[in-house]
């Protein structure tokens, strides 16, 4: 007798017959729309390169800002920029990076920090506007910064924490536990066996998370507006205690001035800077990762 069974005979039918139309349905839906936002994107990238050739120069990264589209420039934003980022960074990671080995290595199994897990994951939610608000009653109101730098990174600081912890306490958690119960089955203690073993362990997972985190905050102007970021400055923000602007909030500035000056070519190239920016964030991100993962 012949064992060999027709292809009509091993078609789906019924209801395994729809889900699977439905399955290779999605299948093209999904494709579509991506496809589609890639189309969008690269037209708009497209528009925004052929604005920006004319002003992507060498005056247009050393000049202040003009009330003359055609002698405006980058250079106090980019100070600004800068020195906020920077600000950021130094405050930001220590604190996050601590809470998260704090939480998943020493803190106790109790209600109260399954809460304080969940809160935290509900603040990495919130729009960057309340944190505006925040940082204006906290930093620049009750605390007497005014609107320097400072209130700014404070203010930024406090939008990224709730990422910079997430990403560090899942790169913790992703750590073999082995590791960590051959140290202390060597003798060591336990924050010995979390920073010799552990934290070096991590380090890809706490990198790319805190990088992504910056480019976030880098690119922020809500909340920079929020609490008296100026657009218009003459000069070299350095000290702290500053006024400064910054490159989103200079781009702001030139898209809400009448298209016949000629600011949209400006709002163009600085477009093209920040994302420039934010790509080399997101590049040192994955050399990061890829360094430590083969080390």
């Amino acid at each position: 007798m012949s064992s060999e069974v027709s292809p009509a005979a091993l078609q789906a039918t019924g209801s395994v017959a729809r889900r699977q139309k439905l399955s290779r349905i999605s299948r093209w839906v999904l494709l579509f729309a991506t496809l589609l936002g890639l189309v969008v994107l690269v037209v708009l990238a497209i528009e925004n390169v052929r604005e920006a050739i004319p002003r992507l120069n060498l005056d247009f990264f050393v000049n202040y800002p003009s009330r003359k589209a055609a002698e405006a420039g980058l250079r106090s934003s980019i100070f600004g920029w800068i020195w906020v980022v920077i600000y950021t960074i130094v405050l930001s990671v220590p604190i996050a990076v601590g809470t998260a080995v704090w939480l998943e290595e020493f803190a106790p199994r109790s209600r109260f920090i399954t809460l304080l897990r969940l809160n935290i994951s509900n603040l990495a939610g919130v729009p960057s506007i309340i944190y505006g608000i925040l940082g204006l009653t906290l930093f620049v109101r009750i605390f007497g910064l005014g609107p320097s730098m400072l209130a700014g990174a404070f203010t930024l600081v406090l939008m990224i924490l709730p990422m910079i912890v997430i990403a560090s306490v899942e790169a913790i958690r992703q750590v073999p536990p082995s590791i960590r119960d051959g140290a202390l089955a060597l003798g060591a203690t336990r924050w010995q066996a979390v920073w010799h073993h552990i934290l070096p362990a991590s380090i890809p997972g706490v990198m790319t998370g805190t990088i992504l985190a910056i480019a976030r905050a880098a690119g922020e102007t809500a909340a920079l507006i929020m609490i008296g970021a100026f657009t218009f400055i003459a000069f070299d923000s350095i000290n702290p205690m500053d006024s400064f602007t910054t490159v989103p909030i200079q781009i702001y500035n030139w898209t809400i001035r009448p298209v016949n000056q000629g600011f949209q070519h400006n709002a163009s190239a600085g477009i093209i800077v920040l994302v420039a920016a934010v790509i080399v964030f997101n590049i040192i991100a994955l050399f990061v990762r890829e360094r430590f993962r083969r080390s």
